[in-house]
Order: C-alpha cells, then sequence, then structure tokens
C-alpha cells in the first residue's frame, strides 16, 4: 500500500515527481531527496489535545461534523481533546491542511 503524498502545490509536486524519478534513477543522493520532501510535501506537526479543540472550535464546527471530515468516529475526535488518544498518520496531515488553509480546503 503506497502512502498518499500532499504537496504545498501543484507546481511543487511536479518537481518532487521529477527529483524522486531521478532518486531512483541513482542521479541524486538520499540527502538531496529528504531536501526535497521537506521543501514540497506539506509540514506536519503532533497537535496537543488543545490544539485541536482551538482548531476544531476556530472553524465553528462540532465534534460530529469535524470527525466527518477527517473520516474517524466523533469518539476519536472527543479523544483526541481530551488528550486520551493521539491522530496519527493521514489524520496528521489533514489537520495540518486546516490548521494553515481552512476545513474548506479538505471539503
Amino acid at each position: 500500500m503506497s502512502k498518499t503524498k500532499t504537496y504545498k502545490s501543484d507546481a511543487l509536486a511536479a518537481v518532487h515527481e521529477t527529483v524522486a524519478d531521478m532518486f531512483e534513477a541513482g542521479v541524486i543522493d538520499k540527502r538531496t531527496m529528504r531536501h526535497f520532501d521537506e521543501s514540497c510535501l506539506t509540514p506536519v506537526h503532533p497537535f496537543s489535545a488543545e490544539e485541536i479543540k482551538a482548531l476544531r472550535e476556530r472553524e465553528e464546527v462540532s465534534q460530529m461534523v469535524f470527525a466527518l471530515y477527517l473520516n474517524v468516529s466523533k469518539e476519536s475526535v472527543s479523544q483526541w481533546e481530551r488528550g486520551q488518544k493521539k491522530p496519527a498518520g493521514t489524520t496528521l496531515k489533514l489537520l495540518s491542511l486546516i490548521s494553515r488553509k481552512g476545513i474548506s480546503s479538505i471539503a
């Protein structure tokens, strides 16, 4: 199963794809590839319980609606906001996008 990458822009997606092909062909090294990953891919950071709740409230949606946008259960959102569990993987990417561009960016 391959991971879906989220790019900062369509142009950066094209650049990253070209550089990834160059890496696979052995033209560039792993260090250069990491540099392009950092430059082109949407950054993610671990969200605290308070940050998740503040983000949801900023977007003016209920836990249920937030969960629907993130494709998780309402209980997951509730547990994140209480600090009982932490989001991971794709959900962190989606939270990062919402944080930067608003919930309409994933709607």
